[in-house]
């Protein structure tokens, strides 16, 4: 369905919000365009004003199974006539044992034990706690580029933007190693060459033993989906395998199916100690999970809990997720369209020298903006300019990394509307040039 822009936005509505929102909200979020949103369904998006907007973003990944999924309403609306806080730290309850017995239907036999959290940094928080609890480690590893979160766990291990971290020093011993990015190498373009880093820092920085757990993104979110090599997780894999240190995979961004597989890790062939969850699972709700085997999850009763983790509300949404997500060919028509979706891109690329990269894996893909394909000089500018151009026209992206436009509309996408996000996208870099 084509966007439909009848007030040229921000239009009177949004800025009357807006106005209020500057006077009354903390502005420490960075937002890219002023869309001031009411509502929402499968993949369209309405602002205050009435303006109908194609969404290529799914709310930051959150919104795979599309917008207000009429199962995930349901589900909600029921749930909430029943018990919305069930207090699960003190008292149990059916729906939040009933959602993590489901969560591990679709992860490996060895992630067992879920620990259910409100959100991806507080599912990494209790990643970092648990690896520090079951191996007696102090020091924790995680990349370059990698984003994991704002709280102060997640913040040390998070190397995206100095802004994000600027002021709130000093922070959690996190060691950084390079990660592996095929098209900006910057010394590091292969999985060997980030192996070598790490083997350094055991050699000068940290003895091996005395590292809980390294932390890898499957694929690089924020960082600009950077997909690394395909040996490159697997000897992480190994190498944890060889020196004691847990593998957690940060898998908030990429989980889901949102790569075509429930989680991105599988696409790798790697299984993880520990992985960590949220966004898409609660289908809009605040929910993740932390999830480790039995084996690994040693901590006694009283070391970790949350007053709203387990919350039956955000249970019961994703308890709807996961059976959308369960649905036949589900996994199918999200590497069929992402396909698609990099074949149009690559199109765009043939005709566009901004365009220097293309990648993708199945709905989570970028393009990396340039001013030269040589130099590979980020347009970092000329990219503001299309995310305004194409808001202003109804398509709704965001940007990821220095230079990059990432693509990660609702799963539930059609190729149609892949095509008429495409040709707006179009539109916006001719009028760059």
């Amino acid at each position: 369905m084509e966007p439909l822009i009848t007030t040229k936005p921000p239009g009177p509505s949004a800025v009357a919000v807006l106005k209020r929102d500057a006077e009354v909200i903390s502005q420490s979020m960075a937002r890219h365009y002023p869309l001031v949103l009411e509502r929402a369904q499968d993949v369209n998006l309405w602002d205050v004003d009435g303006n109908r907007y194609l969404d290529f973003t799914a709310g930051f990944a959150v919104m795979n199974v599309g917008w207000n999924h009429p199962k995930v309403v349901n589900a909600i609306q029921q749930q909430a006539t029943l018990l919305t806080h069930g207090a699960f730290l003190a008292f149990c309850s059916e729906t939040p044992v009933t959602f993590a017995q489901r969560l591990t239907e679709f992860l490996p036999p060895s992630l067992n034990r879920v620990c259910l959290t409100n959100s991806g940094a507080e599912s990494v928080e209790a990643a970092m706690k648990l690896a520090r609890y079951h191996t007696g480690g102090k020091y924790f590893i995680a990349f370059s580029n990698g984003f994991h979160g704002r709280t102060y766990g997640a913040l040390s291990l998070t190397s995206t933007k100095a802004i994000q971290r600027a002021g709130f020093g000093p922070f959690l011993p996190v060691l950084h190693a390079p990660f592996p990015n095929p098209y900006r190498p910057q010394g590091c373009e292969s999985t060997d060459a980030s192996l070598a880093a790490l083997e350094d820092i055991f050699k000068r920085e940290v003895p091996a033993e005395e590292v809980a757990a390294i932390f890898v993104e499957p694929i690089q979110g924020e960082g600009g989906y950077i997909i690394p090599p395909k040996p490159f997780l697997r000897e992480i894999r190994a190498l944890c395998d060889e020196l004691g240190i847990l593998l957690v995979v940060d898998e908030v961004q990429t989980g889901c199916y949102r790569t075509g597989t429930f989680l991105a890790s599988e696409q790798f062939g790697v299984k993880p100690d520990i992985v960590c969850l949220s966004k898409a699972i609660g289908g809009g709700l605040p929910l993740g999970a932390m999830v480790a085997s039995e084996e690994v999850t040693t901590w006694l009763p009283g070391s970790h809990a949350g007053t709203f983790a387990g919350n039956n509300v955000a249970c019961a949404a994703g308890l709807a997720v996961l059976d959308i997500l369960s649905g036949e060919g589900f996994g199918a028509h999200v590497v069929d369209a992402g396909l698609h979706l990099l074949q149009r891109l690559n199109e765009l690329q043939q005709d566009y020298d901004l365009i220097g990269d293309v990648r993708g894996m199945g709905l989570m893909a970028a393009i990396e903006l340039v001013l030269s394909k040589e130099t590979k000089e980020p347009a970092t500018e000329e990219r503001r300019v299309i995310l305004n151009d194409a808001f202003e026209n109804g398509l709704a992206l965001l940007p990821a990394g220095e230079s990059a436009i990432r693509f990660c509309p609702p799963l539930t996408i059609e190729k149609g509307d892949i095509d008429i996000g495409v040709e707006i996208l179009r539109r916006s870099l001719k009028r760059v040039g």
